[in-house]
């Protein structure tokens, strides 16, 4: 058999360190003669194959099971090979490094998957999602991910780009004629067809931002005087002793961060300096870093004393506190309270009674930081969204919104709907650049 051309690629499949097993994926139009130096011979495809791992003298380097997956039926759409042997790091190596001596080349990061890409196996919101669903910290979020694995983000776009080209469609065919010759019929059905669409797209881009925020988790700040119970909060929300606690003012003179989920979404809690006047350099620091981190907040508690209520201290913090930013007013040490008391809102702002101390109060404040922070529970589940996909989501309802704006300019119109439905191609990848490509690859672990 001649050598395997150099679009072969290998790589460890497996996460690093020792494990049970290992797995060596392997790819490209190569596999055959590949195969016959280190097995000896082309497994029969789909089959587990069980055998030993030849070197180059036909000594063994580890035994295992080899699956072969014939073109196009396999993961990148080429001929795949993967070797399952022992998990020990030197074997793998050792039998990687056989691969590569028999002319393949270590893969790149995320090239598999690329090559799934190109290869139409799968779309590029689905390929995203493969490496979301790897680094997926939360039940829900895999959840979320192995719904845009499966394919229900990209039907989604999918849906809003036909209902595209049947109004384009239409479009084209209105400007054809004069305006005096146009169908009331056909002004109609524009008009419906351009609601629906704009109806669609906004329920697919709240969808999006939930699961946006189950993979990028939100940054939730903890703010206030000094001995209000920051700490005590942090480390009750976090179930464990995280932050020093103690009665001495200005105790904590740095950002404590601490990750963690509430019903499945990600949150990384802030516990901050207390905001106050001092002339101690450190905590002076310490004030300066609270407020470069509130800059950067997602949601702002403010918390409070309840047996002193709001005061002329707090007030100047609230009004301090930067604009446009969700907050919430948690006034704690509600067990020193008596009588019945109930959340409420202060302008805008919630207002949460808890006691860092007893718990009490705690299940509200998680519901409402949820809510705050923008999630929804939601009845078909939310599929895993980037960054990049809430802005061309964005973006293409910008477009339908000025279409809208210019429905008696016909020409106009047309352009506004072809940059909708170029900025949802961008999503799936029917309309992409390479630099885009390699950017979302390059973050890919090595043998994916």
């Amino acid at each position: 058999m001649s050598p395997p051309n150099a679009d072969t690629i290998a790589a460890i499949a497996t996460a690093q360190g020792r494990g049970g097993i290992g797995v060596i994926r392997i790819s490209g139009s190569g596999i055959a003669a590949l195969a016959s130096g280190i097995l000896g011979k082309m497994p029969i495809a789909r089959h587990a194959t069980c055998g030993n791992f030849l070197d180059d003298y036909g000594d063994a380097l580890d035994q295992g099971i080899a699956l072969f997956f014939p073109a196009p039926h396999s993961y990148t759409g080429e001929d795949v090979l993967e070797l399952h042997g022992h998990g020990s790091p030197v074997v793998l190596q050792m039998v990687l490094q056989r691969c590569l001596d028999l002319g393949a080349r270590l893969a790149q990061p995320g090239e598999f998957t690329r090559r799934a890409f190109l290869n139409g196996k799968l779309d590029l919101a689905q390929a995203e999602s493969v490496a979301d669903l790897i680094d997926a910290n939360t039940s829900e979020a895999a959840r979320s991910a192995m719904r845009s694995l499966r394919g229900e983000f990209s039907g989604a776009i999918h849906e809003l780009v036909d209902e595209l080209i049947n109004l384009r469609m239409l479009v084209e065919a209105m400007l054809d004629f004069p305006e005096d010759e146009v169908d009331a019929i056909d002004i109609e059905r524009r008009n419906t067809l351009l609601n629906g669409i704009q109806s669609k797209l906004r329920h697919t881009l709240d969808i999006a931002k939930q699961g946006s925020l189950l993979r990028e988790g939100a940054y939730v700040v903890i703010a206030g005087q000094p001995n209000v119970g920051k700490s005590s909060l942090l480390n009750r929300l976090s179930g464990e002793e995280v932050a020093l606690v103690s009665e001495i003012p200005g105790t904590t003179r740095d950002v404590i961060r601490q990750a963690i989920q509430i019903r499945g979404v990600p949150l990384h809690i802030l516990d901050t300096a207390g905001l106050r006047e001092s002339r101690d350099a450190v905590e002076t620091m310490g004030i300066a870093r609270t407020h470069q981190t509130l800059q950067r907040a997602d949601l702002i508690l403010l918390l409070l004393d309840a047996s002193r209520g709001m005061t002329a201290q707090d007030e100047a913090i609230l009004a301090g506190l930067p604009a446009g930013i969700p907050r919430l007013l948690v006034f704690n040490k509600a067990d020193l309270l008596t009588g019945n008391i109930t959340p409420g809102m202060q302008g805008r702002d919630p207002i949460v009674y808890i006691s860092a101390k007893t718990g009490e109060g705690l299940e509200d404040l998680r519901v409402t930081i949820l809510k705050a922070v923008g999630w929804r529970d939601q009845e078909s589940g939310a599929f895993m969204a980037r960054e990049r996909h809430l802005l061309a989501l964005t973006l293409a309802q910008t477009h339908l919104f000025q279409a809208h704006a210019v429905l008696a300019r016909a020409e106009l119109f047309a352009e506004e709907l072809r940059l909708a439905q170029r900025a949802l191609n961008e999503i799936t990848g029917e309309f992409t650049s390479d630099d885009l490509l390699g950017e979302i690859f390059s973050r890919f672990c090595i043998g994916k």
